[in-house]
């Protein structure tokens, strides 16, 4: 027994030490940028703040399926916040969603500029088949206006949008096939730990990590919200997708769109600006405060990106690109390392409590045991604080100090979303369909009276 705890723990530690030393490269890389300036958050001019001109018509698709609870908030927000004419917002409903196809039409009548459409199937289909409708919503109103859309932009119905998102990315996609502006995940009052790890994530996933990604030129995933695509790179990946430019046998769809612009020779861009005012130029919006609405969405996040992206992109693109893509799938090793580590503290403690009673022998660590295990504490030390400082800084700092501890939580729901990851991913392998196991939405931002990005 006391060799196995000894040879289980330098097992599980050195693939620890594997994993810190990982962060820690993109942790050295930001800190490079961060000093020579190259991972300045620019600022975006007053003027363009309530600028209403685009380059050439814009459409924004929202797929929504049974979202009546907050597709009417989402809309109205959406056109009060943007001015622009040239603007065209499809909204895909299904035949059997009446309630959700009721609101997206009061809204419509309300503003010309929305544009209701109904999926010919019973939902749920799959958020991509979605998203292809409109797609073909948007050929046929180009065919009869004669003024094609010159980007798409992708947002959710939950989203609570950026007032000068449509001009900073009308400007971005001048130079860029595709563009991705940065999530924020509120945090509620209702779900400090639960809703509130999504905060840490995000805050430091796109304040750091995508940085450093599209400073060195990997490629730039998709969030599915908050996405800008250039017209002829969706054009290009219709015409190698018999029409549909969004992959329906994808899960995670949003995450595949830039690695398929990019393995097609286009170009990504993650982009982070303020305005004068220090406002984040990003999506906002609500994510899952029960934990079992957040293992299913992780669950289908890390099947999708981590298994099943690894079947359908191969690992493609330029080193850095590869070593990007080996982050993205290591969900389900993580989670089982994880959930290794955690056992392997609890007999330890066990262990080391017998041993000072005398029932069992203390036990025995070697030298290099005894480094890894006090590199690992130390690495654990850091990556607290930054989740910290990353979380701090976009949301104050008492979320800051409440990020440390939700670290646990974090873990807990990686282990088990990865855990579920492999049964889904084993699943599908038997030939199970993929399907749209949306979250559902109950709040708002924009009922927040404290929240405003005006």
């Amino acid at each position: 027994m006391a060799l196995a705890q000894h040879e289980l723990l330098l097992f599980a530690a050195a693939f620890f030490a594997l994993g810190l030393l990982d962060e820690l490269a993109v942790d050295m890389l930001y800190l490079w940028l961060k000093v020579t300036g190259r991972a300045r958050t620019g600022t975006v001019p007053a003027e363009m703040e309530v600028a209403t001109d685009l380059s050439g018509p814009a459409a924004v698709f929202i797929p929504a399926w049974q979202e009546d609870a907050v597709i009417g908030l989402t809309l109205a927000h959406a056109v009060s916040s943007w001015r622009h004419d040239d603007l065209a917002i499809f909204v895909g409903c299904y035949r059997n969603d009446p309630a959700t196809l009721a609101k997206v039409e009061e809204c419509a009548a309300k503003d010309g500029r929305i544009v209701p459409v109904i999926v010919d199937a019973d939902g749920p289909t799959s958020k991509a088949h979605c998203l292809n409708v409109l797609w073909s919503a948007l050929r046929e109103r180009e065919t009869a206006t004669g003024r094609p859309a010159h980007m798409v932009v992708l947002h959710d119905a939950e989203d609570m949008v950026d007032p000068a998102e449509l001009t900073v990315l009308d400007r971005a996609v001048r130079d860029a096939d595709f563009v991705q502006l940065p999530v924020l995940a509120l945090p509620l009052a209702s779900a400090r730990w639960i809703g509130g790890h999504y905060s840490d994530e995000f805050a430091e996933s796109h304040a750091k990590t995508m940085v450093v990604r599209n400073a060195i030129g990997a490629s730039v995933p998709g969030a599915g919200v908050g996405s800008a695509i250039g017209r002829a790179a969706l054009e290009r990946l219709a015409d190698t997708n018999g029409g549909a430019p969004f992959a329906e046998d994808s899960l995670t769809e949003d995450y595949e769109l830039g690695q398929r612009i990019a393995a097609q020779g286009g170009t990504g861009r993650f982009l982070r600006v303020r305005t004068e005012s220090g406002r984040l130029v990003a999506t906002r919006a609500y994510f899952p405060e029960r934990l079992d609405a957040a293992v299913r969405q992780k669950t289908r996040w890390t099947h999708g990106i981590a298994l099943q992206g690894w079947d359908r992109l191969g690992w493609q693109g330029r080193l850095v690109s590869r070593w990007m893509m080996l982050r993205d799938r290591k969900g389900p090793l993580a989670a089982a390392l994880l959930a290794l580590g955690y056992v392997l503290v609890g007999t330890t403690i066990i262990a080391q409590t017998l041993a000072y009673f005398d029932v069992l022998p203390p036990l025995q660590l070697t030298p290099v045991l005894k480094f890894l295990l006090l590199a690992n504490l130390a690495g654990l030390l850091w990556r607290c604080i930054l989740r910290g400082v990353f979380t701090a800084n976009e949301y104050g700092w008492r979320e800051g100090f409440r990020a440390i501890p939700r670290v646990v939580l974090t873990n807990m729901i990686a282990i088990i979303s990865g855990w579920r990851a492999m049964r889904a991913y084993m699943a599908a392998l038997g030939g199970a369909p993929i399907v749209w196991e949306k979250t559902e939405h109950a709040a708002h931002p924009t009922q927040d009276a404290k929240l405003s990005v005006r």
